[in-house]
């Protein structure tokens, strides 16, 4: 049988979802980078000089262009998939004869539209007050997309698990924004005390922060190919435990 129709009917609605409400889910993301620029980089970057052998505002610019893809990404598909279980719509797809692969696959392209599409808003932004150019095109848009499909994955798994609309806001809270700013984003590790860059090994963030900025202006705290098996890794283990859940009906069928 041919799920294509499936698949873009779910992928067509979420575009149509968060392009619809576009003041809410692409001009914020412009406004608060224009605001990071101004203030990190052009006005404390002065200060700081050079990092790694390039401005600060250069070095910063991959980090804040990757920390929109994740928290775009994610917060996509956690609000549309709990939506969908809150006004009850996931009846309709658990009765339709579609695989439970494509009902993940229609979510998470879903963020991985809006993750990429911000992204690249961002990116616009970001030209206003640099001239960055991309050294490695192919590891920057590997690492680009890898990233908003990781993060599309979690956003599907917290939303299984959330009771209500409380649940949905606790990890990009508490988890996600700790992480992005601790994973080198205005940083470079090795300006840390050597215990807090033993700490910051373990943030996964890190390595998708560093391996994008090796990407575009070829600087980097971390191994790149540890950076891609990392997150290769987790989006197998992501897609795995995403597709139990929804075998098993966990938070859905009860």
């Amino acid at each position: 049988m041919n799920y294509s129709v499936a698949f873009f009917t779910i992928l067509s609605k979420e575009i149509r979802r968060f392009s619809r409400i576009w003041p809410q889910t692409l001009l914020p993301p412009a406004i608060t980078t224009a605001l990071y620029f101004l203030i990190f980089g052009k006005l404390i970057g002065k200060r700081i000089g050079l990092v790694h052998g390039v401005s600060y505002i250069d070095y910063i610019v991959p980090g804040i262009i990757l920390m929109s893809v994740i928290s775009h990404s994610y917060s996509n598909v956690v609000s549309s998939f709990y939506s969908t279980k809150f006004q009850r719509h996931i009846e309709e797809l658990l009765v339709a004869p579609v695989p439970n692969y494509i009902i993940l696959a229609g979510y998470v392209f879903g963020g991985i539209a809006r993750g990429v599409l911000v992204g690249v808003v961002v990116a616009g932004i970001s030209m206003m007050f640099t001239q960055t150019t991309i050294l490695h095109w192919g590891i920057a848009l590997a690492v680009f997309v890898l990233t908003a499909t990781l993060f599309a994955l979690a956003g599907f798994i917290n939303a299984v698990f959330a009771d209500s609309f409380d649940d949905i806001s606790i990890i990009p809270n508490f988890v996600l924004t700790p992480l992005s700013y601790l994973g080198g984003v205005f940083y470079s590790v090795e300006m840390l005390p050597e215990i807090w860059q033993k700490i910051a090994e373990a943030n996964p963030i890190l390595y998708m922060i560093n391996a994008f900025r090796y990407g575009m202006i070829g600087v980097s705290d971390v191994t790149i190919e540890l950076a891609f098996a990392m997150t290769g890794g987790l989006i197998v283990l992501l897609t795995a435990l995403s597709l139990l859940l929804l075998h098993k009906g966990i938070g859905i069928k009860n």
